[in-house]
């Protein structure tokens, strides 16, 4: 039995909380203003407090801040009525336990109040930091270049504030969303949150929701019995059972149907899901990390997603930034696959020339860590020297200046020619005839770079001779 304070200015839920609890055997007391909530601390010894966030008189910040000088021992969790990074960081940097959203589910709350009685008075904050101390030690997470292939983190301010994030919330069982553009490494992120907490044991689950089709996204998630219908010749397990204990990550979550977001919202709430042609529940323990490349709050509010799900998962967003805004660490991604490259093609090249590397830190990555991957996995099967030469580089990323995607419309637009000199940004300009463009400016350039030796310069290319001929002619360079 815990001793518990629940301070929030609405009375309804001081009652409701008071009932449910005392009901469960708890000895409940509640206040609806801050400073006489502190007062019954000063008055009694409590394990556990409820705040909500934002009171009359005082935030739940304060309170905490308060109750760490009067009762340290006593645990803290704030009662907030929309989650978000901020919320989390601001309440557990200073101590919190943990928090709840609103509405109040009353399984979370029984959850809560379970861990805070087993829990060493140690915030999850400082939990989520030792954790990750321990980690680097062991260096399981580490700004170093390896080749193993595992997610690596760069030492820049954005990647430092990412890492951040991780340490915070893995520790916890909250639902994650992950917001970032394709190709950014949500996947790796939620699979780092997953080594880094008590369910690292345990099954990791990885689910492309865009891939799933309507007729069979049921079945792939729930699992379905033996003649539940057609084609279905034999029980299966869904990918949540599968989990079972451990982490689910449903990726591009806003591409499942509505019926299919109805059953995920049942499972979330009630904790147990049916098989498609089963009669029995089963129970089910899975932490559930999703992600999506357009903001769910946004699809919410043009009916494409479920509101009540959205809040259900809404425990903590991680907003990871795009590969251009990594600064320097962009260089450090590149020798990571670079190295992942040497092994799978059998090279030994070292770097990259320093045209190569200024041109990576300008461009714009569109398709961010996968995109790198797959140019620096084909320029260096290219490549025969100790770097990666410009000319190695596909030509639509070395001419990509000229080039303006313009987020009002789908037309591709020409910035400046092969002279410098300015186009008018407002004439659409034919793809195929900027490709022809570069593709002629870089075979001047390895003419000129060998001597016109057309031997050299095709091998440079990486065409053969006869292909370097025809494109010459094709081009009518002199």
């Amino acid at each position: 039995m815990a001793k518990i304070l629940v301070i929030d200015d609405n009375l309804d839920i001081c009652n409701l909380l008071k009932r449910f609890l005392s009901k469960k055997g708890h000895d409940v007391e509640t206040t609806m203003s801050g400073e006489s909530g502190l007062d019954l601390v000063r008055k009694n010894k409590f394990d556990l407090i409820l705040c909500d966030f934002k009171l009359r008189d005082i935030e739940g910040p304060d309170i905490l801040q308060e109750v760490k000088k009067i009762s340290p021992e006593t645990k803290l969790a704030i009662i907030t009525g929309y989650s978000d990074v901020r919320v989390a960081v601001e309440v557990m940097k200073k101590g919190a336990f943990d928090y709840v959203v609103k509405p109040l589910i009353p399984d979370e709350i029984l959850s809560l109040i379970d861990r805070a009685m087993e829990t060493p008075s140690q915030p999850v904050y400082d939990q989520a930091e030792k954790v990750s101390d321990e980690k680097n030690q062991k260096k399981a997470i580490s700004p170093n270049v390896k080749s193993s292939g595992e997610y690596i983190w760069g030492k820049g301010t954005a990647s430092k504030n990412l890492l951040k994030e991780i340490s915070l919330v893995a520790p916890t069982n909250f639902s994650v969303i992950i917001y970032g553009e394709s190709g950014a490494g949500k996947e790796n992120i939620a699979r780092t949150i997953h080594n880094l907490s008590e369910r690292k044991d345990m099954p990791f689950v990885a689910i492309d929701c865009g891939a799933l089709t309507r007729d069979l996204a049921g079945s792939e998630l729930w699992g379905h019995e033996k003649g539940a219908f057609t084609g279905a010749l034999s029980s299966k397990e869904g990918q949540f059972e599968l989990a079972d204990g451990g982490t689910i990550f449903l990726d591009e979550i806003g591409n499942l149907s509505y019926d299919i977001q109805v059953g995920l919202l049942r499972l979330v709430q009630e904790k147990k899901l049916r098989r498609i042609g089963g009669v029995k529940d089963k129970s089910i323990d899975v932490r559930i990390i999703v992600a999506s490349n357009e903001n769910l709050k946004e699809a919410v509010a043009k009916g494409k997603f479920r509101e009540d799900l959205f809040y259900r998962f809404n425990e903590f967003t991680i907003n990871v930034p795009p590969l251009r805004k990594r600064g320097k660490d962009i260089m450090l991604f590149a020798e990571h696959f670079l190295q992942l490259a040497n092994i799978e093609l059998k090279k030994e090249v070292k770097g990259f020339s320093h045209e190569v590397a200024e041109l990576f830190v300008k461009y714009e990555w569109p398709g961010n860590l996968r995109e790198m991957r797959n140019i620096i996995r084909r320029s260096l099967l290219l490549s025969d020297g100790e770097e990666i030469q410009i000319t190695a580089i596909p030509h639509e990323i070395v001419h990509a200046h000229k080039f303006d995607f313009r987020e009002d419309t789908n037309s591709l637009y020409v910035t400046e020619n092969s002279s410098n000199e300015t186009v008018a940004a407002d004439d659409p300009v034919d793809l195929k005839l900027i490709a022809a463009q570069a593709e002629a400016e870089a075979i001047k350039k390895a003419l000129l770079e060998n001597q016109y030796n057309k031997t050299k310069a095709a091998k440079q290319l990486g065409i053969d001779r006869k292909t370097l001929f025809n494109k010459i002619k094709l081009h009518n360079i002199a």
